[in-house]
């Protein structure tokens, strides 16, 4: 039975999605006006893992994920780089789409901008102007927070409590526009030399959460199965979206919300972001270390946990992952001489059914990762003991390597068949070394493995043959 946390109720619940064997889910994407940095991509990840994860148990997921190339530091930093906002957002926007497809990511079903839903932006704000939820007053337009009446449900906050100016993003001198302090904009009047759009209150640009509401009603309907994104969206991103779209749609807006936990740093734990300038960024990061290694780092611990992001954890990632490969190797080595069956297959394969089960029951409660990593490195422990007795079958080997294959899927690790790894040069090498010991030319032997060493290949002798494996920086 798979349950979800939800952040509404503050207690797993049962998953039921609205259409059986569909999920709609919409997550927040990234401001394009940089690169990404290690909590970014925690995000994108941690609900990558989750997406892969429903689609391993047979649903078919429609992920929506937008980009808001609309926002004060877009027009900062395009103005630095002598750009215009849009050549800011198609920069990083390809970036993105760079550093997510080396970290193995799933392209979205969709990726909406903001600058290309901009009617149905302001047909939305329309709406609630309309129905009286929202206000005029000089070109902005402002959403009436205390007119809806569940307002602060999702972040347990008490409205009276809330301080002057609940949104993050709104100007500082508007305040003596508002009916309310806590009241939030939802159309801003144009400053001089700023991006903007026609609209019935003016040349003006729409405010950041209205963004989300829009995009992700127009592409997954009035009520999702699925909200996500980082826990610091939570207020007041999360609340003011279904305060918006509740009041334009009368439905529900999300029956599922899902927040991924911070990446930290340091000792005491800080939280990684670009306003404390103690991140690091994911495109530097990867030229450094393998970026499946950081897929690994990222997807390895439970989506609502904090993660530390330090050598200590990077190293563990390399040495989880080469262990994963190397038992992989183990087991496309053995193909050569196995048997087509032998007579404890059955028993063999129902252990590997057996691992399969317990991971999706580990799974099923709230995507827990650790726990589910925990049967995978049951099932290569299984592979290694099988990869090293004297006869093997072809029917067991194969149902291992989809079984494995299909598990480190979801953590985004794609494997690779050993004869895809292996260069013509280094088999040769291999094979000269393999004659040379036969020879007893053991000092040419020694000699060819210090310059496979030399080349990052590490040699292992045993009594199937001469294996090998790529060594981790």
């Amino acid at each position: 039975m798979l349950k979800i946390y939800n952040t509404l109720t503050n207690q797993k619940e049962v998953f039921t999605p609205l259409v059986p064997g569909k999920i709609s889910m919409y997550v927040c994407g990234p401001t394009v006006y940089n690169y990404i940095h290690i909590g970014n991509a925690r995000s994108t990840v941690a609900f990558d893992t989750v997406r892969r994860y429903f689609e391993y148990r047979g649903f078919d997921v429609n992920y929506v994920s937008n980009f808001t190339d609309v926002d004060d530091k877009i027009i900062k930093r395009a103005n630095e780089e002598g750009l215009t906002p849009e050549q800011i957002a198609d920069k990083y926007i390809e970036a993105f789409y760079e550093d997510t497809d080396a970290l193995h990511v799933k392209r979205a079903t969709k990726n909406p901008r903001v600058m290309e839903n901009m009617d149905d932006i302001i047909t939305f704000v329309e709406d609630l102007i309309e129905k009286e939820y929202a206000y005029e007053v000089e070109g902005d337009v402002y959403y009436r927070t205390r007119k809806f009446k569940n307002y602060g449900q999702l972040s347990d906050q008490n409205i009276d409590d809330l301080r002057a100016g609940a949104s993050e993003r709104v100007e500082a001198d508007s305040q003596t526009k508002k009916e309310d302090s806590v009241d939030f904009a939802l159309w801003k009047a144009a400053k001089p030399g700023e991006i903007s759009w026609s609209s019935p209150w003016g040349e003006g640009r729409p405010g950041w959460h209205i963004e989300c509401s829009v995009m992700s009603t127009k592409f997954l309907g009035d009520t999702l199965d699925i909200h996500g994104g980082g826990h610091d969206l939570t207020f007041p991103h999360h609340e003011n979206e279904i305060a918006q779209s509740e009041a334009h749609t009368g439905h529900t807006f999300a029956n599922y919300w899902m927040h991924n936990g911070f990446v930290t740093m340091g000792d005491d734990d800080e939280k990684m972001s670009k306003s404390l300038g103690n991140f690091v960024l994911a495109h530097d990061l990867m030229k450094q270390v393998d970026p499946q290694v950081v897929r690994f780092f990222l997807a390895s611990a439970h989506y609502r946990s904090p993660l530390r992001f330090n050598e200590e954890n990077i190293q563990d990632a390399i040495n989880n992952l080469n262990n994963l490969k190397t038992a992989y190797a183990n087991l496309n080595y053995r193909f050569e001489d196995a048997k087509d069956s032998l007579a404890d297959d059955a028993d063999h394969l129902q252990a590997i059914e057996d691992i399969k089960a317990a991971f999706s029951e580990a799974m099923d409660d709230d995507i827990n990762t650790p726990n589910g990593l925990t049967e995978v490195y049951r099932l290569m422990r299984e592979i290694n003991i099988y990869t090293n007795e004297a006869e093997v079958s072809k029917v067991v080997l194969q149902a291992m390597k989809e079984s494995f294959v299909d598990l480190l899927a979801i953590f985004g690790v794609a494997l690779s068949d050993e004869k895809e790894l292996l260069a013509d040069d280094i088999q040769a090498l291999i094979d000269e070394r393999n004659q040379a010991r036969a020879d007893k030319n053991f000092a040419r032997a020694d000699e060819i493995r210090d310059q496979l060493k030399d080349q990052g290949i590490i040699l292992d002798d045993t009594a199937q043959g001469t294996r090998w494996k790529r060594e981790e920086a």
